[in-house]
């Protein structure tokens, strides 16, 4: 019939009852869900009522809090496309028979028609109840409508914003609440302990006897049931098993479609209408298809993201509460990878997890089809797939072992790096640049080498994987033509398989890699395990009894780090009192306050706490906040208290130094701190928490004499705002002892002695021994200063405040500031620190770290051509055009392809001869092979080039950052550079080859197609252009956004991991204070902060999807429609090859885009990589004008009119210093904290450069001469030893320059002989990161060791006493002064006494030399000096016994 309808029963029964039978199946859950919330008055109901109320409920309400319903929807439009069919039959009626018959019947159904149409329109409209619309202006898709959900339209608004401008973290929506952190994590904690608990039933039904083995298999179930469960129960949710089903329903749709298609061209009998179904049938399957699809993978991906939250809450919350050993078992490092590698790898996973069901099911059905098209000879095909597996699997191992060898040698580089950029400082100092480089240079050779091994590997898997499709169709086809002679290849048959074969490749492409990737994550799987099962801290060492008298209480504890059991301990501490912990190095003073926290291993006894704790900790453990939330600490602000915390620490001074005053931001590990301001602050903190009992592990010994009296004086002694307080002191500071109430004297880990100052004197044990050891140096101060003090204090009267020496310097200092500035900043009198009025002038200094500069905007061209240069013209051109002629091979096969299926019609009804079989055969065999030859080459050069690219960029980045200026480093994140070296050159080695290669083919393929397409049905041209058009424009808006969440995504992932590592690092703290929850919190928000540009990245990938599958699908309905219109002129082979294009053709515009952007990301790493290249270089390290051969031979320095700042843009730091220091001279150099000594020395090795004036030694100007003349000809010993990774060798001597003999000898004289003797390997011991398995006192010793290799005429002690207890002091200054006396010596002095010998003493004050002269003419003086001496309780008689 020409002029097809459907019957009129059909139209009255079957369409009336397709909308309501829907309606009926959904109606269940949908009353069900209306029901739980209505409570009915249960009296009167009439059947009638019931059943309008459930009619009413069906058509009219809405669940609470949805904004429309999609059931509703769904039913609506299925009524309205079911009554467009009688809607046109009652109208063709009409016009046929020129009346109506049955006018009522024909005007209601019009009238209900319309009705219909309108309820349709309304139930698209979203309706947002009053109490969501202010979350739906912060989150859009809470109010998104049906529609706008599966078509992500909801997305629009931030597509738009984002392509105006670049988004920034302001811009993201808030999220949801079943994705945000806190929901997620909750929900999982409660399925793994859920998991844990039928687990430790199924542990205790177990045998007891293998007790260890055991616990460890529990504890491998509970968490392997842990996480898989809880993320199966959050799957089983979402409904994917029905998306995916209807996936490959689609699938097998398209492939009947097209052959009826084919069959429609060929047969010119058959009526046009047919045609046109079948293309708008084509149309509406893939819409259909790409809906779902689109779904699917966006449920995948948001399901991927949560098991990927979950994971890192899971593992923060772990390490709170990790106990000391597992703590052990792995570094911080490896600690922050489980949170960002091995969740990332869970991640991945899941997107994918549910390919596992679907892709056996797609095979068995494409094989299904296949075997109904072309019978028997479809098992050749299949024979070459199957043996294509095995040698990919084979290739996937080789491969997999490649890589775990990859990431040792990038473990050991980033170890390298981490330590080469924390010691910086060091390396510059000491001129050992050069050996580091070369030692990073080592392994990253070895690394790359590795990597081309792996690269020619891909190509070998590359070239199968492209050759498979050729050779399948090959074998399948040769075989069916040459099995007999009936069976002729026709156009339906080959492109319908073709097809098949088609949808067949990517299953058996993904399969590999999903079981590769499985695999992966089972060794992550491992990792989580071994860590979130390991041992939590015992929570029952230390008990909190108020019945308890005394405020802290050991009884009989026994307490070891590891398992075994350290001897006994008994404590008994009163309220309120001060108590100070003395003893000899290593007698176990630290341990004793870990113990008291719980931190140790309880074998015996325990410890009972009466009250709250703080804890000050030997080393000063600051965040990365502002100055004052480091001494808040999460207590609530109060100005008067912060106020007068603030003074009795000292801190005044330093604040008004600090551009920020107390809102200055303070940088990773404190950076831009003193050691002594940091030890300030970390008391400030525990002052101002207002607990009960304080532990101080040492707090006095990092800062100068005179503060640590202050702080003696105001916070911790008698006087100060903590005598309430039961306080515990371990120190080394014998001048504090007689003020103490209690004094408790360790031995080995035993309490040898308990009593007052004077009791333990008397009784002479070990306290007199400490005491005589310790007091060595004090003894003669010791009387005379407690005649001093005492009298002192009684004199002034209760009310006036004491006016010590240092509020007395801090005074002055301040007038002599205010002179300087002008009044710029109105300091108040009374010092208070409200912010200066000038605040706004100040906040050019106030944020020490400068924001990461995020790129904005499109990549620039030139870091493309940047990146093609590094890999080589010739490469890049040559990589072009291979990929070029192959891509030609394939459009070539599959025209032969058409050509031969031609035959067909030609041969009809003939034989079909044997010769022509043959060339058809070789012919398309010929041109598979010769396409996969080509991709193999194209993909061997593009390996190469790649390498090149990765070695250049690597060795360009790391000259430079070596070769940088001190101020980089001390004004960058150590994170941020370690990032370039990590993640960025991770992406130039691995991602941009790959995406590089993927977006070249991809490219080709899409021009490929639509080259074919238009050669079958030339009016498509007409097409082409629109559809480009959208297309472009599509692609634009995305790349725009998608590129910023990106960037979006990793500037807010690093603060999850710099936060994770500093709690790690401050854990103690962090549970002194049981501040544990408040940190739990601060990681949710910050994983909050980066979902929010996650989500938002997911979503608009599915935005773009969708919209350009739409593309895609009217490409396939176009290229259908041409052919219909234009079937008379066509041959069945071309419409066949066009449409099987065509289909084609979605899949590879989507990965077009997403390869694009995915390019634009990477290619960020190339830029970063070059950013980093080209910072400003720091003078060169040798230049012609070298200094002669034995300079500096006398050692005389001249220092004339010298000014120095630390950046252009800060004021200066010395003022102009003018001064001669002759040959052999021993100079110590004092001055309050801030006062310009470090700067002085930092000058000497031009670590800062001059503003003005030189500096000359023996008469040569030092800015004239190579960095690294000047620096291996003057030695240091700096403030913190650092030690790096590697033999003990390797740090004292990385040239290699002296023999082992001279080695020894330094070794003697640095008094490390017998311990290095002792040590198994000698001089070839290794030691661990930043010198961890050596005490304080060893590396300090072996930074002396250093210095006397060196040998050189001029030597700078950087206040090298200050973390040393006294001992290990007096041992290296006997050592220097007997070894060094020939040389010239620059001392910068924490304790007057060691610099009381010195020649001559220089008292430098903010940046100005204040006075130079011998120590005795000084104290005669009785100027700063004398203050200075006065305060530490120097004396005249013990300079005439100097």
């Amino acid at each position: 019939n020409h002029d097809p309808d459907l019957p009129i029963c059909l139209e009255q029964t079957v369409l009336v009852w397709i909308p309501l039978g829907f309606l009926w199946l959904c109606a269940p859950r949908h009353l069900v869900s209306l029901c739980r919330r209505t409570r009915v008055n249960t009296k009167h109901l009439s059947k009638l009522y019931l059943i309008f109320n459930v009619l009413a409920c069906l058509l009219l309400r809405r669940r609470e809090g949805a904004v429309d319903s999609a059931i509703l929807f769904l039913f609506w439009l299925l009524l309205v496309l079911c009554n467009i069919f009688p809607f046109q039959t009652l109208i063709r009626e009409a016009l046929k028979q020129g009346a109506v018959n049955d006018v009522p019947r024909f005007c209601l159904f019009y009238i209900s028609f319309g009705l219909q149409l309108i309820a349709l329109i309304l139930s698209a409209v979203a309706d947002i109840p009053v109490e969501l619309r202010e979350l739906a202006k912060k989150n859009p898709e809470i109010g998104a409508v049906f529609l706008s959900r599966i078509t992500f339209n909801w997305f629009n608004s931030m597509v738009v914003k984002g392509y105006k401008q670049p988004l920034v973290q302001e811009d993201m929506w808030e999220l949801n609440e079943a994705e945000s952190t806190a929901y997620i994590n909750q929900r999982f904690q409660y399925f793994m302990q859920s998991e844990l608990d039928s687990a430790r039933v199924r542990f205790q039904n177990k045998l007891k006897n293998k007790r260890d083995k055991n616990r460890d298999m529990a504890q491998e179930e509970t968490f392997q049931n842990g996480p898989s469960d809880s993320l199966g129960k959050g799957v089983s949710r979402d409904g994917l098993m029905m998306v995916s089903m209807l996936k490959c329903a689609s699938l097998t749709n398209f492939v009947s479609l097209l052959r009826m298609m084919i069959s429609f061209t060929q047969d010119t009998s058959s009526y046009a209408w047919e045609g046109y179904l079948y293309a708008v049938l084509l149309l509406v399957v893939a819409i259909l298809q790409s809906l779902f699809l689109q779904q699917y993978f966006q449920r995948c991906f948001v399901l991927g993201m949560k098991v990927r939250t979950a994971i890192m809450a899971a593992v923060y919350k772990k390490a709170l509460v990790v106990s000391n050993d597992t703590r052990k078992e792995s570094t911080v490092g490896e600690t922050v990878n489980l949170m960002s590698a091995d969740a990332q790898r869970f991640n991945d996973v899941t997107n994918f997890i549910h390919l596992l069901w679907s892709c056996p099911l797609q095979i068995i059905l494409s094989i299904v089809f296949l075997w109904i098209e072309l019978g028997p000879s479809v098992l050749a095909g299949l024979a070459v797939m199957g043996l294509m597996v095995p040698i990919n699997g084979l290739l996937a191992t080789k491969a997999r072992k490649l890589q775990v060898e990859n990431m040792k040698f990038k473990d050991k580089r980033l170890k390298i790096m981490n330590e080469i950029l924390n010691g910086i400082k060091i390396l510059k100092l000491y001129a050992w640049e050069p050996s580091f480089q070369a030692q990073v240079e080592d392994i990253r050779g070895q690394e790359l080498k590795v990597m081309r091994k792996f690269a020619y590997l891909t190509s070998v898997s590359t070239f199968i994987f492209s050759c498979a499709p050729a050779l399948v169709s090959l074998a399948t086809f040769s075989v069916f033509v040459g099995v007999s002679s009936e069976n002729v290849l026709t156009a339906e048959k080959a492109f319908t398989s073709i097809s098949l074969f088609n949808i067949l490749r990517f299953p058996l492409a993904m399969l590999p890699m999903l079981i590769a990737a499985i695999v992966q994550t089972t060794v992550s799987k491992k990792r989580l395990e071994k860590f979130l099962g390991g041992e939590d801290l015992a929570s029952d060492i230390v008990r909190h009894d108020p019945s308890f008298k005394s405020a802290v209480s050991v009884c009989d504890g026994s307490f070891a780090w590891e398992k075994e059991a350290q001897p006994l301990v008994s404590l008994d501490i009163k309220p309120g009192r001060l108590v100070a912990v003395v003893g000899a190095v290593g007698s176990g003073k630290s341990s004793l306050m870990s113990a008291v926290l719980g931190e140790m291993h309880c074998t015996k006894g325990f410890v009972n706490i009466k009250g709250s704790l703080a804890f000050v900790p030997q080393q000063a453990w600051i965040q990365n906040a502002t100055l004052r939330d480091n001494i808040l600490f999460g207590s609530p602000h109060e100005d008067k208290r912060l106020q007068e915390v603030v003074e009795a620490c000292a801190l005044v001074p330093d604040l008004e130094l600090l551009p920020g005053g107390d809102l200055t931001e303070i940088g990773e590990k404190g950076i831009n701190l003193s050691g002594g301001q940091k030890q300030r602050v970390s008391l400030a903190r525990a002052a101002y928490s207002q607990a009960d009992i304080y532990l101080l592990d040492d707090p006095l010994s990092a800062v100068d004499s005179h503060v640590g009296k202050h702080l003696f004086d105001k916070v911790l002694g008698p006087k100060g705002i903590l005598k309430n307080k039961t306080r515990i002191l371990v120190t080394h500071g014998v001048n504090f002892l007689p003020y103490v109430d209690e004094i408790v004297v360790l031995v080995d880990g035993v309490v040898s002695e308990v009593g007052s100052y004077n009791s333990l004197r008397v009784s002479r044990g070990a306290f007199s021994e400490f005491l005589d050891t310790y007091a060595k140096e004090q003894n003669h101060c010791q009387d005379t200063a407690d005649l001093e003090l005492i009298p002192e204090r009684e004199d002034t009267q209760p009310d006036s405040p004491l006016e010590d020496s240092v509020s007395f310097t801090l005074k002055r200092e301040n007038s002599i500031r205010r002179s300087q500035r002008h009044g710029r900043l109105g300091i108040r009198k009374n010092c208070s620190i409200r912010t200066p009025e000038g605040a706004d002038e100040s906040k050019a200094g106030q944020r020490l770290i400068e924001k990461e500069t995020m790129e904005t905007g499109q990549v620039k061209f030139s870091v493309y051509l940047q990146y093609l240069r590094a890999m080589g013209w010739g490469y890049s051109i040559m990589v072009f055009v291979v990929y070029f002629i192959q891509n030609i091979a394939f459009i070539g096969q599959n025209l032969w392809l058409s050509d031969w299926t031609n035959d067909a019609v030609e041969y009809s009804n003939k034989t079909y001869p044997a010769s022509k079989r043959d060339t058809r055969v070789g012919v398309f065999g010929a041109l598979g092979v010769a396409q996969g030859l080509f991709v193999f080459l194209g993909t061997l050069l593009m390996a190469n080039a790649s390498v090149n690219a990765s070695c250049i960029l690597h060795s360009r980045l790391l000259n430079n950052i070596l070769r940088v200026p001190m101020v980089f480093f001390d004004t960058t994140p150590i994170g941020r550079v370690v990032n370039r070296f990590a993640k960025d050159i991770f992406t130039v080695d691995e991602a941009i080859p790959l995406s590089f290669r993927s977006w070249l083919l991809c490219l080709l393929g899409v021009l490929g197609t639509l080259f074919v397409i238009c050669l079958a049905t030339p009016f498509f041209t007409l097409v082409i252009l629109p559809l480009a058009l959208i297309y472009y424009f599509v692609q634009r808006f995305y790349v725009a956004t998608s590129r910023q969440l990106r960037r979006l995504d990793s500037v807010s992932r690093s603060p999850i991991y710099s936060h994770f590592g500093e709690t790690v690092s401050g854990l103690s703290v962090i549970r002194a204070y049981g501040h544990q929850e408040r940190f739990l919190k601060h990681n949710e928000i910050t994983i909050d902060e980066n979902l929010k540009s996650v989500y938002p990245w997911i979503v608009s990938n599915r935005w773009l999807a969708i919209r350009l599958e739409f593309l895609g699908n009217l490409v396939v309905f176009f290229s259908a429609l041409f052919a219909v219109i234009s079937r008379e002129t066509l041959d069945s082979g071309l419409v066949g090859l066009s449409i099987s294009y065509a289909l084609n053709v979605t899949q590879t515009l989507n990965w077009l885009v997403r390869m694009t952007s995915e390019l634009e990301t990477n290619i960020v790493a190339v830029e970063r990589v070059s950013e980093y290249s080209e910072l400003e270089n720091e003078a060169k390290w040798v230049t012609d004008n070298q200094p002669p051969e034995k300079w500096p031979e006398a050692g005389s320095l001249q220092f004339e009119n010298y000014k120095v700042r630390y950046r252009p843009e800060l004021d200066l730091v010395l003022h102009g210093i003018t001064c001669e220091i002759d040959s052999t001279e021993k100079i110590g150099i004092v001055g309050r904290t801030g006062a310009g000594k470090s700067s002085l020395t930092s000058c000497l090795f031009r670590i800062i450069e001059a503003a003005e004036g030189r500096i000359l030694v023996d008469g040569v100007d030092i800015s004239t001469i190579g960095l690294h003349d000047l620096r291996n000809r003057l030695t240091i010993i700096p403030q913190d030893p650092v030690l790096f990774s590697g033999t003990l060798r390797m740090n004292l001597d990385p040239f290699d320059r002296f023999s082992d003999e001279e080695i020894w000898s330094v070794l003697e004289l640095s008094h490390l002989k017998d311990y290095v003797a002792g040590l198994k390997e000698q001089l070839q011991h290794e030691v661990a990161e930043g010198g961890e398995n050596l005490s304080v006192g060893q590396r300090q010793l072996l930074c002396l060791a250093r210095a006397l290799l060196r040998k050189s005429r001029i030597l700078i002690l950087d206040e090298a006493t200050a973390a040393v207890d006294l001992e290990t002091d007096n041992l290296i200054q006997n050592t220097i002064r007997s070894e060094f006396s020939h040389c010239t010596v620059l001392t910068i002095a924490h304790r007057l006494h060691s610099i009381m010998d010195s020649s001559r003493v220089m008292v430098l004050d903010a940046g100005k030399i204040v006075e130079f002269d011998s120590p005795t003419k000084l104290l005669e003086k009785q100027g700063h000096f004398f203050a200075m001496a006065k305060d530490a309780g120097v004396t005249r008689e013990e300079i005439t016994a100097l």
